[in-house]
């Protein structure tokens, strides 16, 4: 799963956070999505989380937007 890796990749490794960002990542995500999408995805959420947005809810809203907006 791309969130993970890039989560683990980021220095993000407590299981509660890798838990987290697993279940955003799993309401954003979309059947058929290719690699390079879910990858964007995992890109923008793992951003939103160190940008410091920890609440599950405002993960998902904000990380339905391009980064930088």
């Amino acid at each position: 799963m791309p969130i993970r890796r890039q989560a683990r990749e980021a220095g993000i490794l407590l299981p509660a956070e890798l838990e987290l960002l697993g279940r955003v990542f799993e309401q954003l995500k979309l059947d058929g999505d290719t690699e390079e999408a879910r990858e964007a995805i995992a890109s923008r959420v793992i951003a939103n989380y160190m940008a410091g947005m920890t609440d599950e809810a405002e993960l998902v809203s904000l990380s339905k937007q391009p980064l930088g907006r």
